[in-house]
């Protein structure tokens, strides 16, 4: 058990010996449990070099290990589900010389990645997505008469979307020759554990058991009677030490477990069994999260991720202490605590994003009006729209990239109906390390083609919880979308006071050129406004857009600039060429956003360079046109 972080790197001669899984698959059993323990201190090492993903991946070490080790990787297929759980996936497949370039600018990136690896066969970033990936490799593999074999491993948060349900019933209906492995490490399914049930496991899994199963089937299929009279049997054995098996029976799979996922030597054993047992199987691991460090273990939560340990530096004279400017997610967290406190209506519902979204406290303050439904987007915007409709007011908490995922519930089931719900739409923009899978570059394009919808995007924190509190005095469907991390150090109004709906502020006055700043872009679009003498206008809202500000600034200017942290095709910048275009106003303008293109990870502030989206990026786009004569 490791209690801290090493701060050089560790000696691992025997993982050393296994840059590939070619390499592992000629180790003895015997030396499995060893290598083990090198990967878990290698792992810690280089995490606490580069920060990331953590907890997730100590807890599935022997796991990957057992499964690279019985699976002919790359040629047999395997699908993680979520992404989190591969840094040892990543160090045992040829990538173990570049962890510390993970999650950085041209380097590896934290989640799988086909163009990183062949041994990444599907891309991960959103949950849930595995098994019907897994499916469609296992069905492909059929068609072509291929022999290799399909396996997904899913976490226990992960299966709680409905699409992991979905793919499951498809995989029984088409009898797919499969594994799925279900990574149970407490954070969502009850475990259950013992002698007998370990012990009936290794039975279920055995080939002598999974060949009097399927040759039982054969020979009693001619007497359905006694055929069910059997099955029943088995399931009933199965239930009196498994209850979680029965779901996954019911749909049609074989379950078998669960069993220890630390155990090294049963691991090996059953997936092995099951590796080539015909038709659609199931095997339950149960697994710690952060195991083998102790503080992980004790706090899978607050370890899911880390930061980077920073070097100890001696200093001769003391230095005085920063002053943290507040995430915007604790500008939500606070105000939907004041906002509930007030107003005994306000719920709170999000899709497995508590501590993410700044939720916590409010969780801890109003339980009876916390609402946290797992993965589960599509459910949690029409949970909303039902009780929307019996007049309580929920407040959506959920990351950009997850609400599209929803996208169908917020048309169909909020927006038509012209629902009082709110959105807290938290990682607008870029996300820096998590890449582009993160990214929320098309909540504006796809929000504002939808009628009765609302769009705000602050400039700064106090902004963000002013036009949380108008979102919410709406009625009907609003949306406020702000930036991962901290703000600009704005000083907070605890007093809310709504905004006039649709209207933008002018914070310089310039010649010539007028920049339309949207949301988190303002900082930037002052600073380049200073080296153009430039006006510059927050527009506050994407929709309904300030009409008459646009209007006004058309007239008053040679050239307008938008200006927005998401895609250029369709955004906020598109809106005001529409309405341009609309009003028949011929007037230059120039849209800077994020280019047609997905932004590879880097931190923020390189993809912003990257983009052209930083106060440099945007003088430089504005020169650029005006040496073309506007």
């Amino acid at each position: 058990m490791f209690t801290e972080i090493p701060r050089q790197c560790p000696d691992t001669p025997l993982l050393d010996q296994v840059p590939t899984p070619d390499k592992l698959r000629e180790l003895p059993p015997e030396a499995l449990p060893e290598l083990a323990l090198e990967l878990r201190e290698y792992l810690l090492w280089c995490t606490g070099q580069t920060g990331g993903h953590f907890g997730a991946g100590l807890g599935v070490i022997e796991l990957t290990i057992a499964l690279h080790y019985v699976y002919n990787t790359p040629s047999d297929r395997l699908v993680w589900d979520v992404g989190h759980q591969t840094y040892p996936h990543k160090i045992l497949t040829g990538r173990k010389e570049r962890m510390l370039t993970m999650r950085q600018k041209d380097g590896l990136a934290a989640f799988p990645n086909r163009a990183e690896s062949e041994y990444d066969p599907f891309g991960v970033g959103h949950s849930s997505t595995s098994i019907s990936a897994a499916l469609g490799m296992a069905l492909g593999a059929r068609m072509s008469g291929s022999q290799r074999k399909v396996c997904a491993v899913i976490g226990d948060g992960a299966i709680t979307a409905g699409m992991a349900f979905e793919a499951l019933n498809d995989a029984a209906h088409n009898s797919a020759d499969m594994l799925v492995i279900l990574n149970d490490n407490g954070m969502a399914i009850s475990k259950n554990v013992g002698g007998l049930s370990n012990y009936l496991a290794r039975v279920w899994a055995s080939k002598t058991y999974i060949a009097l199963r399927e040759g039982g089937k054969r020979v009693l299929s001619a007497m359905p009677a006694t055929l069910n009279f059997v099955r029943r049997s088995e399931e009933s054995m199965k239930h009196l030490v498994n209850s979680p098996g029965a779901l996954f029976e019911s749909i049609g799979f074989n379950y078998v477990g669960p069993i220890d996922g630390h155990d090294l030597e049963a691991l090996v054993d059953t997936i092995s069994n099951l590796r080539d047992a015909p038709g659609p199987q199931l095997l339950h691991v149960y697994t710690t999260k952060g195991k083998g460090f102790a503080p992980a273990e004790a706090d899978p939560i607050g370890y899911h991720a880390i930061t980077k340990i920073a070097p100890a530096v001696e200093r001769e004279t003391p230095v005085a202490p920063v002053v943290k400017k507040p995430k915007y997610s604790d500008v939500f967290g606070d105000w939907l605590c004041d906002m509930a406190a007030a107003d005994p209506r306000c719920v709170g519902i999000t899709p497995a994003m508590c501590e993410g979204s700044g939720m916590v406290r409010f969780s801890e303050r109003f339980p009876e009006r916390y609402h946290d439904v797992a993965i589960a987007e599509q459910h949690a915007l029409t949970l909303a729209a039902g009780m929307a409709c019996e007049g309580q007011k929920p407040v959506v908490a959920i990351y950009s990239t997850f609400l599209q995922r929803a996208y169908d519930q917020l048309v169909h089931d909020i927006a038509l109906q012209n629902l009082d719900v709110t959105f807290g739409i938290d990682r607008a923009g870029l996300v820096g390390e998590d890449g582009p899978t993160h990214a929320g570059a098309y909540d504006y394009a796809y929000m504002r083609t939808v009628p009765n919808m609302v769009i705000m995007a602050p400039s700064d924190e106090n902004e963000c919880r002013q036009m949380l509190y108008t979102a919410f005095e709406f009625k009907g469907p609003a949306s406020v979308r702000y930036p991962r991390g901290t703000g600009t150090g704005a000083v907070i109004d605890k007093a809310m006071t709504a905004l006039p709906l649709g209207k933008g502020l002018k914070k310089r006055s310039g010649e010539k050129i007028a920049i339309l700043s949207f949301g988190s872009m303002l900082a930037a679009a002052l600073k380049a406004a200073d080296a153009l003498n430039a006006t510059v206008a927050d527009m506050r809202f994407v929709k309904p857009l300030d009409v008459a500000l646009v209007r006004e600034l058309a007239a008053s200017h040679d050239l307008l600039v938008t200006v927005e942290e998401h895609a250029v095709m369709g955004g906020a910048g598109s809106a005001v060429n529409e309405f341009l275009a609309g009003e028949g106003l011929v007037k230059a303008v120039l849209n800077i956003g994020i280019p047609d293109a997905f932004i590879e990870h880097a931190t923020h502030g390189e993809m912003l360079a990257a983009c052209g989206l930083d106060a440099a990026g945007v003088e430089a786009a504005i020169r650029q046109r005006l040496l073309q004569g506007v």
